[in-house]
């Protein structure tokens, strides 16, 4: 299980994180949803151990994330702002990521990369941003993670692209019980791939739901039979705009 317990974070004089609290279980695929500068990313790099935080816990299986290169080494994450060792190619960041995660499976790895056409020779710094993002994915989804972090995991990729790599997301959480970690502002994407989300403003949950029991929950109010994760954001955003 996936946790944030009380987790609060200030920057200067700036309150990223307010007592937030998230749970995410085993096996499930969760969206983190909220507009820019609401905590997301704060919260992904807590869970990444990236971040200490001022108060709370952020936890996977129970233990703290932060310092803890145990837990670091069965965690994918792949962040937004992407940094590449310079002048390093694929081949040459696949050795190094199979000498850091012990679990790192070369033959996805090859499977990923011919998948992708990514040019395993070529430094991997002279590609274009969307084929950054695809050497990013390919590299933390062959280290097989037990836990799989996203922050905007889809920003600049195409369609097929995109559904190749939200279907093998999707097999790793039926054959190995990966837990997943979305957060992304293509709501219709993540309407389409999500269990549960959590709506947070100013560092805050607003509400954490099975998203199908939260459909149903509000698709009186909205008068809609099948409301959409769209819908439904702007509905709570609304609602929560006087708090």
């Amino acid at each position: 299980m996936v946790q944030t317990v009380d987790l609060t974070k200030t920057f200067d004089d700036y309150q990223a994180l307010d007592n937030l609290n998230l749970n995410i279980n085993k096996g499930s695929i969760y969206g983190l949803v909220g507009v820019n500068g609401s905590g997301k990313t704060t919260v992904i790099k807590h869970l990444a151990g990236v971040y200490q935080a001022d108060k709370g816990k952020a936890l996977i299986n129970g233990v703290n994330v932060y310092d803890n290169p145990m837990i670091k080494q069965k965690i994918g994450y792949v962040s937004d702002d992407m940094y590449f060792f310079p002048q390093y190619s694929m081949n040459m960041l696949g050795r190094f990521y199979k000498n850091v995660y012990p679990s790192f499976c070369t033959k996805r790895y090859n499977s990923l990369i011919s998948m992708l056409n990514l040019e395993p020779k070529r430094s991997v710094s002279r590609f274009s941003k969307g084929m950054q993002k695809q050497a990013a994915l390919a590299l933390t989804l062959s280290i097989m993670p037990e836990v799989l972090l996203l922050d905007e995991p889809i920003d600049g990729l195409d369609p097929i692209v995109r559904k190749s790599i939200f279907q093998w997301i999707i097999e790793d959480v039926a054959d190995r019980k990966m837990t997943v970690l979305i957060s992304s502002h293509n709501l219709k994407e993540m309407d389409g791939i999500c269990d549960s989300v959590g709506i947070i403003k100013q560092g805050k949950m607003l509400i954490e739901q099975d998203l199908d029991e939260l459909k149903a929950q509000i698709a009186t109010q909205l008068k809609s039979e099948h409301p959409t994760l769209d819908e439904i954001f702007i509905h709570i955003y609304g609602g929560a705009s006087n708090e």
